[in-house]
């Protein structure tokens, strides 16, 4: 097997304009710092905050405790409209929403809400099409058009958990339990922002929506560097490594960044920040008809997995969600089962990860490719 050479992209400087500032971009003082440019008291600021982070609306008409002939310069000075809905589809009799957004700039981004019976996960995007080029990816094959602000990261958040709190997905009022940055774009390759955005994530109101840093996972396909500076953070998010395959030969081909950091490399960052902060890492691996799904790979991978020790991780298999007029597609449910026996019999804890929203284009990309066609 052969890989084909492939340019990973970064994300375009200086060529772009920025998205609108944003209360989520900013420090509390540098909030006041923009409020007393404009006349207004400090505490205008933590009330904006307020509405944003607690109430969960950027609405003036519903922030009544600003005067009212001060409630629309507010707004427009800290709470612009970052993301404009373009299509919303739904699956699972309504418990699944995923979102098309266009930006500012006239780019679009998705969001996928999952709602369980315990639990309410929000897929969110990081970048604007992704420049790790996996060829399997709807996203990779978008390429790489920007980063996201920490603004338009947290917009998502808020905008998903206003509608449940609201009863507008299926199920009746809600709260939104979950985060996984496994949306557009490699999270860890616009690390500034992200990080930025887990802690709007985690922060206690009114600085943050006071989510759990557990309930939050950063995926990654394998930025090593990114990685170690990630388990110094002191945050404890859930690390998700999409590997993929478990040998270099093939992962060089599903993964090009293998060609920087092998799977050895990868799983020994992933090992190191199990030590750090003590979270199991979560092991993401698409399974690919004919291509990575066979049983001695996941021999190989157990294998790989228990040489670094026992406890440390968990593995996610899942099934591939394939895109229109792709090679690749998912394996046969009889080989699916025997990679994940494989995996168990060797100790190692699995759970087959549920692929959501497959018939309303639930691959991430194929909304935002159809609406640049």
């Amino acid at each position: 097997m052969t890989s084909t050479p492939v340019t990973l992209q970064m994300a375009p400087r200086g060529r772009r304009p920025k998205p609108p500032r944003h209360l989520a971009d900013l420090s509390h003082d540098e909030r006041v710092d923009v409020l007393a440019e404009l006349g207004h008291a400090p505490l205008r600021a933590k009330q904006l905050a307020t509405h944003y982070f607690t109430h969960l609306t950027a609405d003036p008409e519903r922030m009544t405790d600003l005067p009212a002939a001060a409630r629309g310069e507010l707004v427009e000075a800290l709470l612009p409209q970052l993301l404009t809905p373009v299509r919303t589809l739904t699956a699972d009799r309504g418990k699944t929403v995923k979102s098309l957004w266009r930006l500012f700039d006239g780019v679009s981004v998705e969001s996928v809400l999952m709602r369980y019976p315990r639990r309410a996960t929000l897929c969110i995007s990081s970048q604007v099409g992704c420049g790790m080029a996996c060829p399997f990816c709807a996203t990779g094959q978008l390429g790489l058009t920007r980063n996201l602000s920490v603004g338009e990261i947290v917009e998502q958040v808020r905008l998903a958990a206003a509608a449940l709190e609201a009863g507008e997905v299926a199920g009746g009022p809600g709260r939104l339990t979950n985060i996984v940055f496994m949306g557009m774009g490699e999270p860890l390759a616009n690390y500034k922002t992200v990080m930025g955005a887990v802690r709007r994530f985690v922060a206690p109101a009114p600085e943050g929506f006071g989510m759990s840093a557990r309930n939050v996972t950063v995926s990654t396909v394998g930025l090593v560097p990114a990685i170690d500076k990630l388990a110094a953070e002191g945050i404890p998010v859930t690390l998700a490594l999409s590997l993929h395959a478990p040998d270099d030969e093939l992962r060089d081909e599903l993964i090009p960044v293998n060609s920087r950091w092998k799977v050895d490399e990868a799983l020994d960052a992933a090992y190191r920040f199990f030590e750090a902060t003590g979270r199991r890492v979560s092991i993401e691996y698409a399974l690919i008809r004919d291509m990575n799904d066979h049983g001695w790979r996941a021999s190989l991978l157990a294998d790989k997995l228990l040489a670094r020790g026992k406890g440390w991780v968990h593995v996610n298999p899942i099934p591939l969600n394939p895109t229109p007029g792709s090679r690749w597609t998912a394996s046969d449910p009889a080989v699916e089962a025997e990679f994940v026996a494989r995996l168990r019999a060797a100790g190692i804890p699995t759970t087959v990860r549920d692929t959501r929203g497959s018939d309303i284009d639930g691959a991430c990309g194929q909304l935002a490719a159809q609406e640049a066609e």
